[in-house]
């Protein structure tokens, strides 16, 4: 199936000269959705996954129905004070200052093989720091799936030492 055809491009959102990769539009498409999460769920064949993480906020529409595929547990990766009990927290730099993601400090167990799922790859600058938080409970990162990988951006350089999956690129 071609994905492409499914993403909506916003031209100049959020700012000028931006061409926005919209996945609202494929997603209101049941079968189109359900398509893309089962070909994401293919990439995860012979990973033996336990945990799905889908970082905030579209890694959630993604990892949730992926988890949910593969008969696993999901755990959602939040902006700093949105989790209700105990956390782990790391920082990283935007383009115009430092943000950071929080995870729950008992929600991977060491050992446990992880996939992380989301809407883009553009810089690989979220990814890497959920990647951080996983790796730091423990957890083995053994899969890193995307819907849209912006190639021009090189996230994927970031993610080297890591099995890289997007079923579309611009």
């Amino acid at each position: 199936m071609n994905f492409k055809e499914y993403i909506r491009v916003v031209e100049n959102f959020p700012e000028q000269g931006i061409r926005f990769k919209d996945i609202s539009t494929l997603l209101k498409e049941g079968t189109v959705y359900k398509a893309a999460i089962d070909s994401l769920a293919e990439a995860c064949k012979g990973k033996q996954v336990d945990i799905v993480v889908g970082p905030e906020a579209r890694g959630f529409v993604v990892g949730a129905p992926l988890a949910y595929t593969l008969g696993c547990g999901f755990v959602p990766v939040r902006k700093p004070g949105k989790l209700p009990a105990a956390t782990i927290q790391a920082s990283y730099t935007l383009e115009y200052g430092k943000d950071a993601l929080e995870i729950h400090e008992d929600a991977i167990q060491p050992g446990q093989k992880v996939v992380i799922a989301d809407d883009l790859l553009a810089t690989g600058g979220t990814i890497s720091t959920t990647i951080q938080l996983i790796e730091k409970l423990g957890g083995q990162v053994v899969g890193v799936l995307f819907m849209i990988e912006l190639s021009y951006l090189n996230g994927r350089e970031k993610l080297a030492n890591y099995d890289v999956h997007s079923l579309i690129q611009y």
